[in-house]
């Protein structure tokens, strides 16, 4: 028996979504979604080809195969506003599927995600948001200037208003990219250009040339195995221009999934921080 009382709960789209029982049917486009869903003793009928697990695949977070998608018969879909193309979100929320869109964009965002679809999902999740919560708590230690890369050619990094950046921030590293912008067009993004207006284009991610990492004089530089996978190889590459620095490769999750992998991610990320002072 589930309750008649419909739950009502904004996305944050601010698009509303109607839920008379629990969602038994998920389908997730988002890596981290699908770890929220296990983390929460639930599974998904439908993921990525970049999710963990064993549901049927559903193609990847920018190219989703929406015919697919629909035929799972789906009573929610875990989407997200910065990893999934909208044309496709569109089309899922034009055949009448329900379409929750999260975009969290710093790590207590991320748990309180985590904490919203322990609410849709009716999961007790008390135990995991407390540790999801305690894991939050910043280091008293001096924050080290840290460089984190997203990809390598062309040399790519996200600045303050990201989530990785808040991660790094809570571990105890210090973007040295926190007050950097994307120019547009290319061409200003590499200092060849007067750069045109933004408008309403993300300029979280700017494109960097090796002289600016080198100025930004950073103490440590982590490099994630994604996006882009970083290697031995690209790590000699910053070791030989950043003499000074203390350069590693880690884990792309600790930095950039959000919710239940920050709960054991976040204190990872830490030590691996004070290892290097």
């Amino acid at each position: 028996m589930y309750s008649l009382m419909a739950l009502r709960i904004l996305d944050d789209r601010q698009r509303e979504l109607v839920f008379l029982r629990p969602p038994r049917r998920i389908v997730s486009l988002v890596p981290s979604d699908t770890l929220n869903v296990a983390a929460l003793g639930k599974s998904v009928v439908g993921r990525t080809r970049y999710c963990d697990g064993d549901a049927p695949l559903i193609g990847g977070t920018k190219d989703v195969d929406v015919g697919a998608v629909a035929q799972l018969e789906p009573d929610l879909i875990l989407a997200n506003q910065e990893e999934n193309s909208r044309v496709h979100l569109e089309a899922l929320a034009q055949r009448g599927l329900p379409v929750f869109v999260s975009f969290p964009r710093t790590v207590t965002e991320g748990v309180a995600h985590l904490a919203r679809l322990a609410r849709i999902l009716e999961v007790d999740a008390r135990d995991l948001l407390r540790r999801g919560y305690q894991a939050l708590q910043k280091p008293e230690k001096r924050s080290l200037r840290a460089f984190v890369p997203i990809w390598m050619n062309p040399l790519m990094t996200a600045n303050a208003a990201t989530f990785i950046s808040d991660a790094l921030r809570l571990a105890g590293g210090e973007n040295v990219f926190a007050d950097r912008e994307r120019k547009y067009p290319l061409a200003a993004d590499q200092g060849r250009a007067v750069p045109s207006p933004a408008g309403d284009r993300d300029t979280r991610y700017p494109r960097i040339s090796m002289e600016e990492v080198i100025a930004r004089a950073p103490q440590i530089a982590l490099l994630p195995d994604e996006p882009h996978p970083f290697g031995e190889s690209d790590a000699q590459v910053f070791r030989s221009a950043l003499p000074g620095a203390k350069v590693v490769l880690c884990g792309g999750r600790d930095l950039m999934w959000y919710g239940a992998q920050s709960i054991e991610g976040l204190p990872r990320l830490r030590a691996l921080i004070d290892s290097l002072r």
